[in-house]
């Protein structure tokens, strides 16, 4: 009989065959509510990749497996963008899915603006400006991005941006449509999300403007110790901005973060109302896409094991034995083989 790892595949040159036991783990470089990615060695031939290793019981029992095909889905679609992590190969055991993609080691957005507490406008500027050109490209896709935030932007060996975790993408999303699922991260929660209203993909913008006023302030917009005093800024409380910022970067938070999604910066024509904002003016596009802007800054990694810019409390941690070698039982439940059918790819 069938074992939940005979699924159908997805890939024209398909990889069936790929197994945990084609790599060497060596470190945990970060983690989600699923499972844990690692930093990662094909044996056959010493390429180093990013393995994303979720657990199919958890996954089941958190009803999100719509999220991980999401995920899956839009990685396939969206692999032709520089600025959007590339998926290789997706595979699977009886209890585990494996995603390996791109490893970028720059490090977290985050963990650069925790060390620095803030950056510069021009280059807030830089950054702001690959992320919107990887939103724009989603959006042009008719995805929807909803979960924008430092943890999720990564910056690859040259300094570039990198948009990563496509779990909470919404596929298919029209111009017109609107979503009311509920999720995202608390600080960047749109007044539109939290009031579980229907939202569109002006959503992204919002969270545009939340990271780019991170970048320039080190806090979140409407930050609060207490969730629920700060869920109550962002629905309440007018944007503050202080200091010395120039009256473009002004005018562009108060746009981004407009509480009412249809008068926000995006609203009408999405990319193209970001590209042509004042705030971008110094940013040739298309120099920007090409990557012929040098970033302003270089994470200066040694190589693909140089891990001076992962969090420490993930690199020291061990990495279980049960990613590496996963002895092929059937899954617990047929519900759970079905609902990952069709999940390997191989390109």
């Amino acid at each position: 009989p069938p074992t939940p790892t005979d699924n159908i595949n997805l890939g024209p040159s398909a990889n069936p065959n790929a197994k945990p036991t084609d790599f060497d783990f060596l470190k945990v470089i970060g983690k989600g509510s699923f499972g844990k990615v690692l930093l990662a060695k094909r044996k056959c031939d010493g390429t180093f990749y990013a393995v994303k290793v979720l657990h199919k019981k958890t996954i089941l029992k958190k009803k999100e497996q719509n999220h991980i095909m999401a995920e899956r889905n839009v990685l396939l679609k969206n692999v032709k963008h520089p600025f959007l992590v590339g998926l290789h190969y997706s595979f699977q055991t009886s209890e585990k899915l494996y995603f390996v993609l791109d490893y970028v080691n720059g490090g977290e957005l985050f963990f650069h603006l925790q060390r620095e507490r803030c950056f510069r406008e021009p280059r807030a500027r830089f950054y702001a400006a690959e992320v919107a050109s990887a939103i724009g490209y989603l959006h042009s896709l008719n995805i929807i991005y909803r979960d924008l935030k430092p943890e999720n932007i990564l910056l690859d060996c040259q300094g570039h941006i990198v948009l990563t975790d496509f779990g909470l993408c919404k596929e298919g999303m029209e111009q017109e449509e609107t979503t009311s699922t509920f999720c995202g991260t608390p600080e960047y929660l749109a007044p539109e999300v939290l009031k579980k209203q229907p939202y569109d993909r002006t959503v992204d913008w919002w969270c545009l403007g939340a990271v780019l006023y991170e970048m320039l302030f080190g806090l979140p917009p409407f930050y609060s110790r207490d969730v629920s005093q700060m869920y109550d800024n962002i629905l309440h409380k007018p944007l503050q901005i202080q200091g010395s910022k120039t009256v473009a970067a002004c005018d562009i938070l108060q746009g981004l973060l407009h509480k009412d999604q249809k008068r926000r910066l995006g609203a009408k024509t999405d990319f193209l109302e970001i590209k042509n904002h004042v705030f971008f003016s110094p940013i040739n596009w298309d120099d920007l896409y090409h990557k012929r802007i040098t970033p302003p800054f270089n994470p200066n990694v040694a190589g693909p094991a140089d891990l001076r810019h992962f969090d420490p409390e993930f690199t020291q941690e061990a990495i279980s034995t049960s990613i590496t070698h996963t002895p092929d039982l059937a899954a617990s439940s047929s519900s759970a083989s079905d609902a990952f059918l069709g999940f390997s790819y191989a390109p």
